[in-house]
């Protein structure tokens, strides 16, 4: 029995739980029929990441009050004002980078996601479980808590029914 998938769009293979056949150098990429859901989930998702750099950028702006809060708080004679300041600059700065870094693979899955790759959106639920329990446990503030509430609402509206369709289903043939 031959199954001539070349014939199939991309869409019918996608249903099938079948890759999209690749693109060419030189060919045009075919145009995905994207549910509305998922097509919404990616701006959140580079909104999320857009507001996550925002509340690393105002860190940066606040940095010299953050530095002397930290200085009232210590105790501790081993830690003089200048470490304090050094170390909060490099963490902050720390923070920025790996705010960018973050971003961008937001946006690199939602892209992939936005095409119906499954992985990606496997990806991306990783992404925001771990980006969700570092806002709410290492580094809080108000911007950081809007970042992560926009990572939920993206999560979620990549598995609500209506988008689950478009991400296929791997089969468990083994032959």
């Amino acid at each position: 029995m031959t199954d001539n998938t070349a014939d199939r769009t991309d869409d019918e293979r996608r249903s099938l739980g079948q890759a999209p056949d690749p693109v060419l150098p030189g060919q045009t990429a075919p145009v995905y029929d994207v549910p509305r859901l998922v097509a919404v989930s990616f701006w959140f998702w580079i909104a999320s990441g857009v507001v996550l750099i925002a509340g690393q950028v105002y860190s940066l702006i606040i940095k010299q009050q953050l530095i002397d809060a930290l200085v009232k708080q210590t105790n501790d004679p081993n830690l003089s004002p200048a470490k304090i300041a050094s170390g909060t600059t490099t963490l902050l700065w720390t923070l920025f980078g790996g705010a960018v870094v973050f971003a961008v693979l937001l946006a690199l899955f939602a892209y992939k996601a936005r095409e119906g790759t499954r992985s990606a959106r496997s990806v991306l639920t990783v992404l925001a479980i771990l980006a969700v329990l570092f806002q709410a446990v290492v580094f809080r503030s108000p911007i950081t808590v809007l970042s992560a509430l926009l990572l939920v609402i993206a999560l979620l509206l990549l598995y609500l029914p209506a988008s689950t369709d478009y991400f296929p289903k791997v089969g468990r043939k083994l032959s």
